[in-house]
């Protein structure tokens, strides 16, 4: 399998989290996705992994929120039909006290930064991408480069889905 399930901690403190709505704990699965600016590679992955199924809770968060989405992936998204204009690059301590299923780190920057989180984690993954905002080069290569991690990164979670999401919400 492609995916190996971690144990991490991101965050400072190690209070016991807020669950919440009980009914909502229990009908949704719940999965954040981290990077660390929160602008370009976990904002594709939230947007791929809604689209595959609009009944689990997807949200993203950077360790140092950007607090703006990069345009060139804003606009490689809509090339494929996923409108993620209206997503917020958030700071990960807005979700630290809630309840996931997953956690789920897209860079490796916010891995390695990230060895705790002090809410309530079912499951912790590392699925790494490239970062296309650090390409360089023509603009041709640039956007090729933003196409490129955007197709790997919905591969990447479709096959999360299919293997770890689908086959539990069924169940």
């Amino acid at each position: 399998m492609l995916f190996s399930l971690q144990q991490f901690r991101c965050g400072s403190t190690g209070k016991q989290p807020a669950i919440g709505n009980a009914n909502e704990a229990q009908s949704h699965m719940k999965i954040l996705i981290l990077c660390t600016g929160n602008s370009c590679r976990s904002q594709m992955a939230h947007g791929f992994l809604q689209s595959f199924d609009a009944n689990i809770i997807v949200r993203s968060a950077g360790t140092e929120a950007s607090e703006k989405l990069n345009a060139k992936a804003v606009e490689v998204m809509a090339e494929v039909g996923i409108d993620i204009s209206h997503h917020t690059s958030d700071s990960v301590e807005l979700y630290q006290d809630e309840a996931w299923d997953y956690v789920i780190t897209v860079c490796d920057g916010a891995n390695e930064n990230c060895p705790f989180f002090p809410g309530k984690v079912k499951h912790r993954l590392h699925i790494g991408f490239d970062d296309p905002s650090h390409a360089t080069g023509t603009e041709e290569f640039i956007w090729s480069e933003f196409i490129r991690v955007r197709n790997e990164i919905k591969e990447a979670f479709y096959k999360f889905y299919v293997e770890l999401i689908a086959t539990q919400l069924e169940s």
